[in-house]
């Protein structure tokens, strides 16, 4: 394992090691650990490469739990580390910073996840609906999408994608990653599923949300998403958007804004006070954290599920 670090000088790796040495347990060094070590740019990929790796890996992730994803700014530890791993594991145009380190490290195995599956541009308003206003809020307000893992078909659609990768980088270990991934993405269809038979018979297909982060879930299920912020979770909505939201929230019967674990309720609640609605948490899942609705991917997941029938009245 780690055939690529053994043709580091010594000097250079002790230097590195040294560098690592003060980080804490969840962004522990990468180095010499006698598995295939791997660099995770946040959870949505830790995730994956943990059901894929098994026993065979040591992941590390580069955002905290509880740290906003989008706003990742690598420190100097963190470059070491991904110079010292076997594979980085990462999803393009997400975090620039981690493009960045990436674009500049040595390793050998990159895995984009973005070049797994087709990414869509998507803008305030996606999915069924959202093409009768795309001129006033559509694509051309949108850019692509990264958000793929909330789309269960899109995760396991990556999900291959990396387990091929696993297999490429560490041959020796090649059984148990297509044997995990095949599992993984048995659960995945089986999430699928719960997703296709809980949102087919529901009272309104349209759901609002602060962060456009749900439009490939809204196109797989034949929802709507109209989201108070574009795919930027921070930027702020316009006097005229929040009252093109509560006249449409009126017209659709909609009764809920979501909003997220990660970023301030604030707009949402607000817009929820003066539209007479409700509002509830619709998990993203860019990370794990005391105030999530789950422990992992699939129980946050089922609980977003849960929360959307709650919210469009599912029968």
């Amino acid at each position: 394992m780690n055939v690529r670090r053994r043709l580091i000088p010594l000097v250079a790796a002790a230097g590195a090691l040294s560098a690592l040495s003060a980080c804490s347990t969840d962004s522990a060094a990468a180095g010499d650990t006698g598995r295939f070590d791997v660099v995770a740019s946040f959870y949505p990929m830790a995730f994956l490469a943990e059901q894929i790796g098994g026993d065979q890996v040591h992941v590390t992730s580069l955002t905290e739990p509880g740290q906003e994803p989008h706003d990742l700014e690598i420190s100097a530890k963190q470059t070491a580390q991904l110079q010292e791993s076997d594979a980085v594991l990462y999803l393009k145009n997400l975090q620039p910073s981690v493009d960045d380190a990436v674009n500049q490290s040595e390793i050998k195995t990159k895995i984009d996840a973005s070049s797994l599956t087709s990414l869509e541009k998507h803008g305030n308003e996606v999915g069924g609906h959202a093409a009768e206003h795309d001129d006033a809020h559509g694509e051309e307000a949108g850019g692509e999408d990264p958000h793929i893992w909330l789309d269960p078909v899109k995760y396991a659609e990556v999900a291959k994608g990396v387990g091929a990768a696993f297999e490429k980088a560490d041959p020796d270990h090649a059984a148990t990653y297509k044997a995990n991934t095949a599992a993984l993405v048995k659960k995945l269809d089986a999430l699928n599923t719960k997703f296709e038979n809980g949102l087919r018979n529901t009272g309104t297909k349209v759901f609002i949300t602060t962060h456009a982060a749900f439009g490939y879930l809204a196109e797989r299920y034949g929802l709507t998403e109209e989201a108070i912020n574009g795919l930027d979770p921070e930027s702020e909505p316009s006097a005229d958007r929040v009252k093109d939201l509560e006249r449409m929230a009126k017209a659709d019967g909609v009764t809920t804004v979501f909003y997220e674990t990660l970023v301030s309720d604030k707009t949402a609640k607000t817009i929820a006070s003066d539209a007479g609605l409700r509002t509830d948490v619709l998990d993203p899942i860019e990370g794990i954290t005391a105030k999530s609705r789950g422990k992992d991917y699939f129980s946050v997941q089922e609980a977003n599920l849960k929360a959307l029938q709650g919210a469009l009245g599912a029968k």
